[in-house]
């Protein structure tokens, strides 16, 4: 008798991590995972540090001081915050405890590739809703939910379109979302998006919306692995309920601590990506690419075909620079490139127009 995995795992396509290294090459650029190119802030590498000569004790489980301290920092309730490994487990813990067989989760289609995973994790059944112009459709969406919907996935930013679904589209998602449907609302690039508080206010006054926030992206901590989500405080012990008590270690609850009460840190790097971003946004458009205005720490560019991406990454990976291709998530002709500081956006953007040059 051969064993036999639960329904769903064996739809699950392996992950593929963004490339890291160029044989050859000791001057790589990595620009393909969305990583801040100042790094954590100091006050996290100093609590890293101090944490270490500590890695003999057990963590503690109820992450009482981290939920403090982002409760402090976002004007949040302790007690209604979750802490999980990456947001990713934050986004399990929900599709685990409200989902299963029988079961849909909705999301768009070219929305994170983890929201699938998910679905088939928790035995549902996933469902793809279209964008309208690579923009999340607040009316598809609602057309697709079913009797057996109960879970619907949005990044806001996006990615990797890196756009945006503005607050009173949001409203409207909710309020045409039934009472037993929850707003999954995945913020990990919130802190990019001027003037978007991530859905704070829906899940603070909504029953069924929960959102959920990273250390990954801007607090530069994404090898530690440290997410959070918040919500309302019925659904928020449900989750807890099969949150494993040492998910998250000492060293990583020390460093996301130190990480949140470092403001000033948060503010440096979201003002040096806006800068850059509009900087290579702008020339991208200049050299005739596509490219939506973009909310997060990365631009979408669009060529006009696949060749001409495989063309342009070509150039890119011959100057020791790795860009992604989201091929996976419908973009074919797409090169996903991650904003970083002032040197290494001119790095890009004087690659890309000897490339443009020399082909025309």
């Amino acid at each position: 008798m051969s064993l036999t995995p639960q329904t769903g795992i064996m739809e699950i396509a392996l992950y593929e991590s963004g490339a890291s290294s160029i044989a050859g090459r000791d001057d790589v650029l990595k620009l393909s995972s969305n990583e801040n190119p100042l790094g954590p802030p100091p006050a996290a590498l100093e609590a890293i540090v101090k944490a270490a000569s500590e890695t003999h004790r057990y963590p503690a489980t109820d992450h009482a001081s981290l939920r403090e301290a982002i409760a402090d920092v976002y004007g949040l309730e302790a007690d209604r915050i979750i802490c999980g490994v990456g947001s990713d487990e934050v986004l399990q813990f929900v599709s685990q405890a409200y989902c299963g067989e029988g079961y849909e989760i909705l999301y768009t289609e070219h929305g994170f590739s983890m929201y699938p995973v998910l679905a088939h994790m928790a035995g549902a059944t996933p469902v793809v809703v279209p964008e309208r112009e690579r923009v999340v459709d607040v009316d598809a969406i609602i057309a697709a939910v079913t009797d057996k919907t109960r879970l619907v996935f949005i990044a806001n930013p996006a990615n990797p379109t890196g756009t945006l679904l503005p607050d009173d589209e949001l409203v409207r998602l909710t309020d045409g979302l039934p009472a037993n449907v929850i707003l999954v609302l995945d913020g990990a690039y919130v802190e990019f998006a001027e003037g978007y508080d991530g859905g704070k206010s829906l899940a603070a006054t909504r029953p069924n919306v929960l959102m959920t926030r990273t250390f990954s992206k801007i607090y530069g901590l994404g090898g530690l692995r440290i997410g959070w989500g918040y919500g309302p405080k019925e659904m928020i012990d449900v989750m807890t309920r099969i949150r494993q008590p040492f998910n998250l270690s000492g060293v990583q609850l020390a460093a996301a601590e130190a990480a949140v009460r470092d403001p000033d840190w948060v503010q440096t790097c979201a003002e040096l990506n806006a800068e850059q971003r509009v900087r290579l946004t702008g020339a991208m458009r200049q050299l005739g690419l596509a490219v939506d205005d973009s909310a997060a720490n990365f631009v979408l560019v669009r060529c006009a075909d696949k060749l001409e991406a495989d063309a342009a990454e070509e150039a890119l990976l011959s100057d020791g620079i790795i860009v992604r291709r989201p091929t996976g998530y419908g973009f074919p002709e797409g090169l996903r490139i991650t904003v970083g500081d002032a040197e290494q956006t001119g790095r890009v953007i004087d690659t890309l127009t000897k490339w443009r040059e020399a082909t025309q």
